[in-house]
């Protein structure tokens, strides 16, 4: 009731009029006129003031009760196709034939006949040594031999005519058995002079140090006027055959042993008709694009390390791998027909489990656990918690709650994006 409200409170509230002539009442002012005319209007004039006052809270009260909009997500259909499952293992790149170059005769290098780096044939001279100690040893070698044989030619006649007196009983027996024996041991003497000089031409052509196979030569570790060949030189080059190349990588015994028989039937082939199995991914994650062959398993398991060591052979066309290069060996252990599969970035890991968000049909999110399989390239197969078709969030994931509502729209790859 507006009319039982007391002055008090019109004062407290401060409410005035400034048409008509009215002023507040006579406790405010010293001059209060027409009270008749101020009790009138008062009634109206807090109606209106307590209306006005009333509007903000509504607004606010409005304002409290509209709901947020709905976050917007960007979704993908989970989908299948037939996924290959992969094994690998870190192998070592090394040639298929690799020689430590040494020298086979101590004396001064003279000359390096290679370039750095670059490919040799077998049989190339790649060092020389000076060879005139050992053409001076060839030669006192062969003077002695000729002597040699001067000689048993002399014993030789003399053991002739000692058979001749002795077949007439001229001579005893001793004496021509004397005789033979002589050219017996001058006989001897020949072929151990003879392997002498054998091996003096063999030291003057060790004084030329050729390359065993073909492959690149490395960095020379001997420079010219060295002292090589002595007991403690070291190595003077290495060549390494770079096509084919082999790459090494260790397989526990129980992959071993998993594949034992598709392994023995291969090596049971020719080499050049063995299947390709084995795909090197190199260092930049690529992979190279000759797949290996199985050429080999070790004989024994690795005690300390329970692996055994597997060699495969691979084309190395212009000798891109080189030696030392690691590389993971990856095989097809099996096929998953029509898995389904999701981008790796829309699985949330929370804790060792893993989650994502699905979009119903009515819009509306839902969290949900997942099994995960293997990763396949930047996707991941979902083992169970998922079907076909159902719609999974890729981008908004921390914006979205459990059965609220959301605006979803599709999501393109990066690499559909960038085409």
């Amino acid at each position: 009731n507006i009319s039982t409200i007391s002055p008090a409170f019109i004062r407290k509230s401060n409410i005035y009029t400034c048409c008509g002539q009215l002023s507040p009442p006579n406790n405010m002012h010293p001059h209060s006129p027409h009270p008749q005319v101020l009790t009138a209007i008062r009634p109206a004039t807090i109606f209106v003031a307590l209306v006005l006052c009333a509007i903000p809270a509504c607004k606010e009260k409005e304002t409290a009760k509209t709901p947020p909009p709905a976050p917007e997500v960007l979704v993908i259909e989970a989908g299948t196709k037939d996924v290959p499952v992969y094994r690998e293992w870190i192998g070592t790149l090394d040639g298929s034939e690799n020689a430590d170059i040494r020298a086979r005769v101590t004396g001064h290098l003279l000359k390096r006949n290679y370039q750095e780096g670059s490919l040799v044939k077998k049989g190339d001279v790649l060092f020389e040594i000076d060879a005139r100690p050992f053409v001076a040893a060839l030669a006192e070698a062969m003077s002695q031999l000729d002597q040699a044989k001067a000689m048993q030619l002399a014993s030789q006649a003399e053991a002739d005519r000692s058979k001749e007196l002795y077949d007439k009983k001229v001579i005893a027996e001793k004496e021509h058995t004397n005789k033979v024996q002589l050219n017996q041991s001058n006989i001897a003497k020949i072929k151990a002079l003879e392997a002498g000089v054998e091996q003096a031409q063999l030291n003057v052509e060790f004084c030329k140090v050729v390359s065993p196979v073909e492959g690149i030569a490395g960095i020379a570790k001997a420079q010219v006027g060295d002292l090589v060949g002595t007991s403690g030189s070291a190595v003077l080059t290495s060549v390494s055959t770079l096509d084919p190349m082999k790459i090494i990588f260790p397989v526990s015994e129980e992959e071993y042993l998993q594949a034992s028989e598709q392994a023995q039937a291969s090596l049971a082939m020719p080499l050049e008709k063995r299947p390709g199995l084995i795909e090197p991914i190199l260092a930049n994650g690529k992979p190279f694009g000759k797949k290996a062959k199985l050429f080999s398993v070790d004989r024994q398991v690795n005690q300390s390390t329970g692996t055994i060591l597997v060699t495969a052979v691979l084309d190395n066309p212009g000798s891109v791998l080189r030696p030392g290069q690691f590389a993971r060996a990856r095989v097809v252990a099996a096929t998953l027909p029509g898995a389904v599969l999701v981008p790796q970035r829309a699985v949330l890991e929370v804790q060792g489990t893993y989650q994502l968000g699905i979009i119903g049909p009515d819009g509306k999110a839902e969290i949900r656990p997942v099994q995960t399989g293997p990763r396949i390239g930047g996707e991941w197969v979902i083992s169970s918690g998922l079907k076909a078709g159902e719609k999974v969030v890729v981008e908004g994931l921390q914006k979205i709650k459990a059965g609220a509502p959301v605006v979803a729209k599709p999501w393109t790859p990066p690499a559909a994006a960038a085409t």
